[in-house]
């Protein structure tokens, strides 16, 4: 039964970015599946152990290597990106990148052969049958098991900002949610998912893992899917709550937003902080991200103390005043994944909506 460690925290302000994203055909509209970009040919170097099927064989995920310096996080993801554009278009497809593709429909789609992903679909059935999400997750270092907790409590607050900002899964199934990030509810249909009640300390988020383990409640540590964990393993604090996106300006904001709160937020716990995570009601976390699902841009939240509300325009100033960032500014002030998609639909049709989400390299 693999566990993870207190002593993998052991760096601070690393990072690792990993992507899902859509395999698609030449005119932009999804495949049924294929196995042919992970299984039956070799990818490029970069991409060898970073890239696998997610559940469905038309969704793929990438992985970053370790990046040292945060400096070289762009670098490192455009190349990324790249070596699989190059990949899939060698052998006739195309990658795509939303939250959900919004001409893809789950019953037509076919899942992937891995026995895990075997496994959940039998456990879990209809929810996992139906799971064509695609997210962003980015993992921040940090060098110490009580600090990284800590940290996850606290950026509970922060993941409906976050998902608010990356809204970009408008349609599921063929239809008009009415949501601004439907994947973000669909994915919650699973158990193990959504907003993480709060942890005292390591040892009591390590007993949690442990019991989940041995009561068969899930089958490997990578199954406790929710929008922010510790990740016992890879001794970082893991944010999974943005949408995919095409672009890679959107993706770099939110790691650089992701990795200035994590140091920030290490400072607060070094220096002493109580913080807000024991006092924040989940049920109250669950209400902001209820907000971030259905109004994206246009959201406003129950404040950090709780008592008020604020617009997600005002938390964005603030933030960038107060870390010194300014990516999720120029995410707020354009226009919405969901918007923009759902602008291209109505003004220029299906063709011109797919091909808006073919993924970025530069």
């Amino acid at each position: 039964m693999e566990r993870g460690s207190r002593d993998s925290f052991t760096r601070m302000g690393t990072l690792g970015i990993e992507e899902e994203c859509f395999v698609v055909d030449e005119d932009g509209r999804p495949t049924s599946g294929t196995d042919e970009l992970v299984y039956e040919h070799d990818p490029p170097e970069i991409l060898a152990e970073r890239l696998d099927h997610e559940l469905f064989k038309f969704v793929i995920e990438t992985q970053t290597p370790l990046i040292e310096d945060p400096g070289d996080a762009r670098e490192a993801l455009l190349e990324i990106r790249q070596a699989l554009v190059d990949h899939a278009t060698d052998h006739g497809f195309q990658i795509a990148a939303a939250g959900l593709h919004p001409l893809a429909k789950w019953r037509e789609l076919e899942h992937a052969e891995k026995p895990r992903y075997r496994s959940q679909l039998e456990r879990i059935q209809y929810p996992q049958h139906r799971n064509t999400t695609a997210g962003v997750h980015v993992h921040v270092g940090v060098d110490d098991a009580d600090k990284a907790v800590w940290i996850a409590n606290e950026l509970r607050w922060y993941v409906p900002v976050m998902l608010a900002l990356s809204a970009n899964s408008p349609y599921w199934n063929g239809f008009d949610t009415g949501l601004q990030s439907a994947r973000a509810k669909i994915f919650e249909g699973l158990p193990n998912t959504g907003m993480p009640t709060y942890f005292e300390d390591y040892e009591a988020f390590d007993r949690f893992e442990r019991r989940m383990l041995e009561t068969e409640s899930i089958s490997d540590r990578g199954e406790l899917w929710y929008d922010v964990r510790p990740h016992t393993a890879h001794g970082t604090v893991e944010l999974r709550t943005p949408d995919g996106q095409a672009d890679p300006d959107i993706v770099m904001a939110f790691v650089e937003y992701a990795h200035a709160l994590v140091e920030a937020l290490a400072e607060e716990y070094e220096d002493g902080a109580s913080g807000y995570g024991r006092t924040h009601r989940r049920e109250l976390l669950d209400e902001n991200k209820w907000r971030a699902i259905r109004h994206g841009h246009e959201a406003s939240f129950i404040d950090r103390e709780m008592e008020g509300t604020i617009e997600l325009g005002e938390v964005v100033d603030r933030e960038c005043e107060r870390l010194g960032i300014d990516g999720i500014k120029r995410v707020y002030e354009r226009d919405s994944g969901a918007k923009t998609q759902r602008r291209l639909l109505e003004e220029a049709g299906p063709d011109a909506l797919c091909e808006s989400l073919l993924l970025g390299t530069e």
